[in-house]
């Protein structure tokens, strides 16, 4: 029955920022005093001059376990993501191998309890044919189910109409899209390989990535949706010309097809490429200035409804390869909340639209439960932030098992001082406590 008082913080919550003490026990927010809390604790932190805001829960991420832990793990990446500010996640199933049994995801939720210093949930991975598999899946206890409509890892590309169908009529939990119409990026590639090579570098990668494709996908997505009535969540949008597939005109609790932004496509452009070569290539890919002030706009508006990373680790070794051969993707989490709040300092966000995009609106659209935000009764995910102190990134500061980031060299003007993972103090000012590990997310359905 560990408890914990936090005095004199600048509480970011629903909308709001005020000064209040919090009292924490067992792991639960049991009170929040604006005219502050007397009553001793086994922990105390003085928050002064500090903001404390609900733990980011980010809906996407690739943390590698197994079979493909040379790039990351899940207790490296997850010790980087609280160091973040981030208190849970939701990884995707495109390991090896992949998670597209119930047994195999069981495995990943097994190692998850063992070494994640954050909360986890695990997505159901789908294919032409598991879709049998994807209809044992407990929606209390497992976040949804992953589409690939674009190229992936393995057999994950679903790419059967039939198939799709089959998914978007049959399965209930969230469905959740990567879409890149395969075709065209394939022939698009094969035409410009015609043309230019072997030897084009990373400023091709969103002419060949384009955004027809995304479009396309993304679309066809959405008719599927609301052809069956499925609820639907797309990821990583990366173009303006998507964002008319989304609505802001009604509450997200009534949304059947809702968007997520990443921090990259908020961050970096094409222009980007000549500097940062292979280490910004994603998919989808990184596109104009144009497109991420139309997203940003849309993330502002609530068109798009979250914003996550698809932290995804490559090793340094895999990202120097010619461009063709370099594995899209990389790594965010540590540094997701910080650009953010850089944002923030730049006057294009408030702190209670980050806390909406960043961890009221995931809680709410995947219906966790009792988290999210800074309630009485909820568990005490909580991030203490200093918006007066910057740094610089350094390969020295990164605790990705992959050793690099697309912001090495950045400077943030905040800095995450402390991160509370079911009231637990798993990180204070560079030092973890891993005596107190996670929990697996349960969900309201």
């Amino acid at each position: 029955m560990a408890t914990v008082v936090i005095r004199n913080a600048q509480v970011v919550n629903e909308g709001k920022v005020f000064y209040a003490d919090l009292f924490i026990k067992n792991g639960f927010i049991e009170k929040i005093d604006t005219n502050g809390i007397s009553m001793p604790a086994d922990t105390v932190i003085d928050a002064t001059g500090l903001h404390l805001m609900p733990g980011v829960i980010d809906d996407q991420v690739h943390f590698r376990e197994p079979g493909l832990t040379h790039k990351g793990e899940i207790n490296t990446e997850a010790k980087a993501a609280v160091a973040g500010g981030m208190t849970s996640y939701m990884e995707m199933p495109n390991t090896s191998p992949s998670a597209v049994t119930i047994e195999l995801l069981e495995q990943k939720y097994a190692r998850a309890a063992q070494c994640s210093l954050a909360n986890y949930s695990f997505y159901m991975g789908t294919t032409n044919n598991n879709l049998q598999e994807l209809l044992k899946v407990n929606e209390r206890t497992m976040c949804g189910v992953k589409i690939f409509m674009g190229s992936s890892t393995g057999d994950m590309l679903v790419d059967d109409p039939k198939a799709l169908e089959a998914i978007f009529r049959e399965v209930k939990t969230i469905i959740t899209t990567h879409c890149e119409d395969d075709p065209m990026v394939k022939q698009t590639q094969a035409a410009y390989k015609q043309t230019y090579g072997e030897n084009m570098d990373a400023s091709y990668h969103h002419l060949i990535r384009s955004r027809e494709a995304c479009y396309k996908s993304s679309s066809y997505a959405v008719s599927l949706a609301k052809q069956f009535g499925s609820r639907l969540h797309i990821l990583h949008i990366s173009t303006a010309e998507e964002l008319a597939l989304f609505t802001n005109d009604i509450p997200l609790s009534q949304k059947r097809i809702t968007a997520e932004a990443c921090i990259h496509h908020l961050w970096f452009t094409n222009e980007d490429y000549p500097t940062k070569g292979n280490y910004i290539k994603w998919n989808p890919a990184v596109k104009l200035a144009s497109d991420r002030q139309a997203i940003f706009d849309a993330v502002l508006d609530g068109r798009i409804d979250v914003v996550a990373t698809d932290h995804a680790p490559h090793t340094i070794a895999e990202k120097e390869q010619p461009y063709l051969s370099a594995p899209s993707g990389g790594p965010l989490v540590q540094h997701s909340l910080n650009a953010m709040l850089e944002f923030y300092h730049q006057g294009k966000i408030s702190l209670p639209q980050i806390a909406q995009k960043m961890s009221h609106n995931v809680a709410e659209m995947f219906e966790i439960d009792r988290r999210g935000f800074i309630r009485e009764g909820y568990y005490a995910d909580l991030v203490l932030v200093d918006l007066n102190k910057a740094f610089t990134v350094t390969p020295e500061s990164l605790l990705y098992k992959c050793k690099w980031s697309p912001f090495t060299g950045t400077t943030f003007h905040s800095v995450i001082t402390h991160t509370l993972v079911n009231g637990h103090v798993a990180y204070q000012n560079g030092v973890f406590n891993e005596s107190q590990l996670g929990m697996r997310m349960l969900f309201n359905r």
